[in-house]
């Protein structure tokens, strides 16, 4: 019990008696048994703290005449109490806090003022109580002060659980009395009173007595309160809040008289909400009034209401007939090359034309960084004079970023579909969902199914978000998304798209780019004047091929602005020389400055890339391939050697599985045409060994077979392949050349590497309409079907069609079998 613990942490103490410190109280009485914090700002208490300090932290506090002004010996009662300083904060300048926990009453006589150190000490005498009841009259009198104490705390009009709790575990009639008139809201003289009686039975009674007045006090405060409320209905008090409310708007210089409630229901005729929303948002607003800014909900209710009325549920941009005309100017005018793009957009622009639907197809954008996905998107949206909305969905894996979260949770926001409309003020934007295909998928949910409902227009007449509760149309909205890669996105959400491809930009493409759109924005975002620097066409050029070596025109912007940001200075000095004529440390030129190619290691420092396909001679065994990456083609060397050993296989260049079994079935063809290729090396005594250059970089795919057949078959017959050819495609056992994909990529990286030849599955023949012509015109492109084409015209050699029947003929077809017959 409380009273247990409190006998056993006052036997542990070693209360002292004799002279003691004392510190002088006002309007404050503490009693046995309880904590206080007490303020101590004056210098003879704080020399009083410094004394307690040294002596164990023992101190007395006791009650100031309220006559005294002074701190002095006589106006010190001479009944206190002793206390322990349980913790002490501050400083000398500022004062200090202290806790104190009270532990005995005591007689204070010669009460004194230290010579040295200034502050009132007193010679303590311990008090006892009279006990001068029977164990009957002690039970009644706990039970009353019980009673009487938890009444009180029921009138209080504050949170007393705590307290009462505290109150019905105390079983010491002297510790209840010191609980009750230390808590008591009564005359700091009442209470020293009660803390002089040495009786407990007329301390108790004394008690009784005041806290029956006391309750009789609340009792009528409640009444009134209680009076108060039922006179004062809602709407009484909503007019006394608003006046208030206008009495600070005006003392604060505010004009606007307008409600809460009055802006949101503006706000609604401004939207065109339809009735089910308005209904909605109404009974949010009562609900809102009823409960009170106090209440918690009132802040949940408060932002819902306000995002309801801030989106556009009826609000459109203006609908114009769409200008087929005026959009190719527009994509023209913003983007250089991409035909089949622009021309896949105006076909939908007139799909929408005719079907005078607005929403039309959800376009997927797939094409490596720097192509001009995102931007294509603004242009489809200034084509149509509608607001563009881009949201960036890459790496999002918790699908309450598309759905919205519950209202339910703490911090709980709207779904990213629903605050980019909200931005866009309108029900009909081009919205872009950009990196679609970097979606994850974590504990909280797969986003990727989430935007299922939004893509399709079968179901997002009614879009569902956690958070808004109620179906939003997004019919109206003219969806586009954007990609590096398809494979990555999940096949039920791809199905919703149409996707289409953009892949890297020839040299002739960059440099029409950068003459028309990346010098003119890089000039004005450094502060340039128009014409007052120059970059050469040959400077360009070397900038394209030997400082970037990618499919999209990013970095090309970014070594166009490290060019200007390099001759900035020379720019400065001859603004200057022009506008201070006859300065002597004027230094500069004239303007326009040219930067030429010979500039180009100054200013950016020596190549990053060079063309070593054309400029270096492959020994047998080495064979240039083209690659296909998120980025754009690209071109990569397979080399092959072999050693004595066991005739194993050994693949290294973190190779995919795929590319190990295109090694695999290159060595089987290899092995069933021996004898047509000539080939003398006993396979069974020696390792064959494959690798792939840039062995940090994982690669996989389809379309890497005819390059390791290729590599192979020169190693084996010591015949060197040109350096400036490449070649891609994947073989099958029996000898046939499949078709790749990327084709319009791997040959633009061909001859921005230097390759005069590439060899291509004859199947992609096709795909020949999507390289440039300009491109086309620079290369030698061949087309095989088989194997023996390839053969031939790589190293010259003529075999027969003999296909996988040389595995199960009989003959002599395995290398050097030392029993002369074939091995199945």
């Amino acid at each position: 019990s409380i009273t247990e613990e409190r006998k056993e942490w006052e036997k542990d103490m070693a209360i002292p008696e004799g002279l003691l410190p004392v510190l002088p109280l006002r309007n404050m009485v503490v009693f046995p048994g309880l904590t206080h914090v007490i303020r101590v700002g004056r210098e003879k208490s704080m020399h009083a703290l410094k004394k307690a300090e040294s002596m164990g932290y023992w101190i007395v506090t006791a009650q100031q005449k309220i006559d005294g002004n002074e701190i002095a010996p006589d106006n010190i009662y001479p009944v206190a109490t002793v206390c322990r300083i349980d913790s002490m904060k501050g400083s000398e300048e500022s004062g200090y806090q202290v806790v104190v926990r009270g532990f005995h009453r005591v007689h204070l006589d010669q009460i004194s003022v230290e010579p040295q150190l200034n502050f009132i000490q007193a010679n303590v005498t311990k008090l006892d109580e009279v006990a001068d009841m029977n164990e009957a009259t002690r039970k009644s009198l706990l039970d009353s002060l019980k009673q009487m104490a938890l009444d009180v705390l029921k009138l209080v009009p504050a949170n007393t659980e705590n307290l009462a709790e505290l109150i019905k575990g105390v079983d010491d009639l002297s510790y209840l009395t010191s609980l009750c008139g230390g808590n008591l809201e009564i005359e700091a003289q009442e209470k020293q009173k009660i803390l002089a009686m040495n009786s407990l039975r007329d301390r108790s009674l004394h008690l009784l007595s005041l806290m029956k007045k006391f309750k009789e006090g609340l009792e009528v405060q409640s009444e009134i309160r209680a009076k108060l409320n039922q006179k004062l209905g809602a709407q009484q008090r909503q007019s006394i809040l608003r006046e208030h409310l206008k009495a600070i708007r005006e003392e604060l210089g505010e004009k606007d008289d307008e409600s809460f409630e009055e802006k949101i229901l503006r706000r609604l005729a401004e939207v065109q909400a339809p009735d089910e929303i308005r209904k909605l948002i109404e009974g949010e607003l009562r609900r809102f009034s009823e409960l009170g800014t106090q209440s918690p909900e009132s802040h949940i209710i408060r932002n819902y209401v306000e995002l309801l009325s801030s989106l556009p549920w009826g609000r459109s941009s203006p609908e114009t007939e769409i200008d087929l005309q005026e959009a190719r100017r527009v994509l023209d005018e913003d983007h250089y090359g991409l035909e089949s793009v622009k021309k896949r957009i105006i076909q939908q622009l007139a799909v929408m034309k005719l079907k005078k639907d607005l929403q039309g197809s959800i376009l997927l954008f797939v094409g490596p960084p720097g192509v001009g996905k995102t931007s294509l998107g603004q242009s489809i949206a200034r084509a149509l004079g509608r607001k563009f909305v881009r949201v960036s969905v890459g790496g999002v894996r918790d699908d309450a970023e598309i759905r919205g979260h519950r209202r339910t949770y703490i911090g709980a926001l709207p779904g990213r579909i629903i605050q980019g409309l909200k931005r866009a003020g309108e029900n009909n934007p081009v919205f872009l969902l950009d990196e679609i295909d970097k979606l994850a998928r974590g504990f909280h949910g797969d986003p990727a199914a989430a935007l299922l409902e939004v893509l399709d227009p079968e179901q997002n007449r009614s879009f569902l978000d956690h958070y808004l509760d109620i179906g939003f149309d997004l019919s109206k909205v003219l969806f586009i998304c954007t990609a590096n890669q398809i494979e990555s996105i999940p096949g039920p959400l791809l199905d919703r798209m149409e996707v289409v491809e953009l892949s890297g930009y020839t040299m002739a493409e960059k440099l029409h780019i950068a003459k028309s759109h990346l010098i003119p924005k890089v000039m004005d975002s450094q502060g340039f004047t128009a014409g007052s620097v120059q970059i050469s066409d040959e400077a360009l050029s070397r900038m394209i091929g030997s400082y970037t070596r990618e499919a999209g025109v990013r970095e090309f912007q970014r070594q166009i602005t490290s060019v200007l940001r390099g001759v900035s200075e020379q720019v400065v000095d001859a603004i200057e020389k022009k506008t201070s004529v006859g300065r002597e440390d004027a230094t500069g030129g004239e303007l326009p400055l040219r930067v030429e190619s010979k500039d180009l290691l100054d200013l950016l420092g020596p190549e990053k890339f060079f063309q070593e396909v054309t400029e270096s001679i492959n020994p047998p065994g080495v064979v240039t391939g083209l690659a296909w990456t998120p980025v754009g083609g690209d071109i990569l060397f397979l080399e092959s050697t072999a050693m004595p050993g066991r005739g194993e296989l050994i693949l290294t260049g973190q190779l995919g599985d795929v590319m190990k079994e295109s090694a695999k079935i290159a060595l089987s063809l290899i092995r069933s045409h021996w004898p047509d290729l000539g080939l003398s090396l006993d396979l069974k005594r020696h390792d064959l060994h494959l690798h792939v250059p840039a062995g940090a970089i994982p690669k996989d795919g389809p379309s890497a077979g005819v390059a390791i057949f290729t590599s192979m078959v020169s190693l084996l017959t010591r015949r060197s392949v040109s350096a400036k050819l490449a070649m891609t495609g994947e073989i099958t056992l029996r000898g046939a050349i499949t078709p790749v994909g990327g084709i319009k990529e791997k040959v633009i990286a061909a001859q921005r590497a230097g390759v005069t030849d590439v060899i291509l599955p004859e199947k992609n023949r096709r795909n020949l309409q999507e390289i440039p012509k300009d491109i086309q015109s620079q290369l030698r492109i061949h087309f095989v079907s088989r194997v023996e084409e390839l053969l031939k015209i790589v190293f010259g050699i003529e075999i027969h069609d003999l296909g996988p029947q040389l595995l199960l003929d009989g003959s002599n077809h395995q290398p050097n079998s030392d029993s002369g017959k074939s091995e199945i």
